[in-house]
């Protein structure tokens, strides 16, 4: 068995992740969906601080104090910027990478740098609305949604290069009616990288509420493929 950390995007808490958290462990899977520092029921905690380094270290944090050593690591949407450099900094934790329609930075790459001019905007608008966060009102978003540390989507992430050699499943949905995707050029990338294998679902962006059991299944591909944890390709 497997153990899942879902990473959740950005206006999200762990509790997105409900639906594919019972999933996995009704299939004897142990599951930890993180909410990170400033967002939903850790809001209390959102200040101009907290950049894309405090949500790494939340999430090392708890691979630490957990003691994982075989994680899956799930994220959706901004997720993915942590994931990676998670993944990057503990490899040696690292069984498995299931990327829910979310950034696959390269070094140096903030989220501001990946996103489409539409994005852009809405970062900027979102700033300005919030007085320095990123604002989640918006009539689609689940009531739950809170606001999100502006500063996580302008920080560039340090990747080593670790991450990259990691000898373990990569699965990558691509939500193919996610209205002004960010993440074609991802999407175009990873087709031609080995390593990776893209399944395009026919729905937005949402992948908990609207594809379900597909999201269960595909996250479950990642499960006892590699060899062993932290393993690197020769």
């Amino acid at each position: 068995m497997a153990t899942f950390v879902l990473i959740p995007g950005a206006l999200h808490g762990g509790w997105w992740y409900r639906p594919l958290t019972e999933g996995l462990r009704a299939a004897g899977h142990e599951v930890y969906p993180v909410t990170l520092t400033g967002v939903s029921e850790r809001g209390h905690l959102n200040t101009l601080t907290v950049g894309l380094e405090t949500h790494i270290q939340d999430v090392l944090g708890l691979l630490e104090a957990e003691q994982v050593t075989d994680a899956v690591l799930v994220p959706h949407s901004y997720g993915g910027m942590v994931a990676s450099a998670v993944a990057d900094r503990a490899p040696e934790r690292i069984a498995g990478l299931v990327y829910a329609d979310a950034f696959v930075p390269r070094d140096g790459e903030s989220a501001y740098d990946i996103v489409n001019e539409v994005w852009k905007q809405r970062y900027l608008a979102g700033a300005a609305a919030g007085g320095g966060n990123l604002v989640g009102l918006h009539p689609a978003l689940d009531p739950r949604a809170t606001v999100h540390p502006l500063a996580t989507l302008l920080q560039p992430v340090r990747l080593t290069g670790a991450v990259d050699a990691l000898d373990v499943p990569r699965v990558y949905l691509h939500a193919e009616r996610f209205e002004d995707t960010p993440f074609l050029d991802t999407v175009a990338r990873l087709r031609t990288d080995p390593a990776w294998t893209v399944h395009t679902l026919p729905v937005g962006h949402d992948l908990v509420r609207e594809a379900p059991e597909e999201f269960l299944k595909l996250a479950l591909t990642a499960v006892g493929r590699s060899s062993r944890p932290g393993t690197l390709r020769p």
